[in-house]
């Protein structure tokens, strides 16, 4: 009798453990908004699908990764995005790539991808890279050396940033976990949000004189 009722528990938990670890599905940009009537809905979570009987190999291609980026900008880089915007055919399939050239003693500023891990590899140069750890975790900063061949992952969502060592130019590839990473830089955020954050939080916050926030907000 008591081995029935373990394998009747047993049945039950099979049949309910799906329910139980189903969830949502990821967000693949930065919002998406319900609506109630299909006629004000433009957006889906993603893109549409292409119709099978005309995709062709061109849908699954991207030329001119070779071609160096212009790093001649603030911050003496520049990101050659590959993504679900530019190459279709990774709709769905949760991977992008990214090819990063920094001027020398440029870099690839603070700043966070929401929906991808990311795993880089250094192509050409020497680069100083890092993330930082949540606040939970202390804040601890993981940074080390790259020389080429060298590889280092960001976690999802952690705050890093990669800067060129050298006096000459340097390239990395990257590739994402998901086909729409999306980045958001973090100077540019909140010193450059639209409209600008009341400089009396940003003081608070960075323990600033408001007038040096309005300063830094003028930059960007």
């Amino acid at each position: 009798m008591k081995s029935l009722s373990f394998l009747a528990a047993l049945s039950l938990l099979a049949l309910t453990l799906p329910l139980v670890l189903a969830s949502d599905p990821s967000p693949l940009q930065d919002f998406c908004v319900g609506v109630n009537t299909p006629v004000d809905g433009v957006f889906v979570n993603g893109k549409f699908c292409k119709d099978p009987r005309i995709v062709s190999a061109d849908d699954f291609f991207f030329p001119g990764l070779n071609r160096a980026g212009n790093t001649n900008n603030a911050v003496g880089s520049n990101v050659t995005t590959v993504n679900v915007n530019n190459l279709g055919g990774l709709n769905t399939l949760g991977i992008s790539l990214v090819r990063i050239d920094y001027a020398p003693n440029g870099q690839n500023p603070p700043h966070t991808h929401p929906r991808a891990t990311e795993i880089l590899v250094v192509q050409q140069g020497t680069l100083l890279v890092g993330f930082i750890s949540s606040n939970q975790d202390g804040n601890r900063l993981f940074a080390k050396t790259l020389n080429v061949g060298d590889v280092f992952v960001f976690p999802e969502g952690l705050i890093h940033f990669q800067f060129n060592l050298g006096g000459t130019p340097a390239v990395a590839i990257a590739a994402l976990s998901s086909q729409n990473a999306g980045v958001i830089t973090i100077a540019n955020t909140i010193f450059g949000s639209k409209p600008d954050i009341d400089p009396n939080v940003l003081a608070r916050a960075f323990q600033m004189d408001p007038n040096a926030v309005r300063n830094l907000q003028a930059r960007f």
